[in-house]
């Protein structure tokens, strides 16, 4: 593996027989990293987010969440 760097980007060389699945993974990384370089928060503001988030995640999903563990144990209604 090579890694140079330009004025304008980073260069990364791999040998062919990398796997391109996981290759992927590490681009859309990059790629997120790339995007957020370019802003600056704090964790609890985060964490903020991502309790709303799951908080609507979970009222969007519960009936089909209880249906689905209610099924599991034979006791559906």
């Amino acid at each position: 593996m090579i890694i140079e760097r330009t004025k304008n980007e980073v260069i990364i060389r791999l040998l062919p027989t990398v796997d391109t699945e996981e290759l992927q993974e590490l681009a859309n990384f990059f790629r997120y990293k790339e995007i957020t370089s370019k802003y600056s928060t704090n964790q609890d503001a985060v964490d903020e987010i991502a309790s709303e988030i799951n908080k609507n995640w979970y009222k969007a999903n519960r009936d089909r969440l209880l249906k689905e563990s209610c099924c599991r144990y034979k006791y559906c209604i």
